[in-house]
């Protein structure tokens, strides 16, 4: 994935107050951090935590 934010971590960031509506989304992002607050990423491994990120990005 290549960030800086280890994807455990993303979970819990506080998110912006405003949507930037981007091409690929921020990690701060609310619609990015409300979609991962769906997930169980407690069950997850790395692979599948990088891929649940990827795809909570994607506009």
């Amino acid at each position: 994935m290549g960030s800086k934010k280890s994807a455990a971590k993303v979970r819990h960031l506080k998110p912006k107050k405003k949507c930037c509506r981007k091409d690929v989304r921020c990690l701060r992002c609310p619609v990015v951090v409300h979609r991962l607050n769906k997930l169980d990423l407690d069950s997850m491994n790395r692979k599948k935590l990088d891929k649940a990120i990827k795809k909570a990005r994607v506009a």
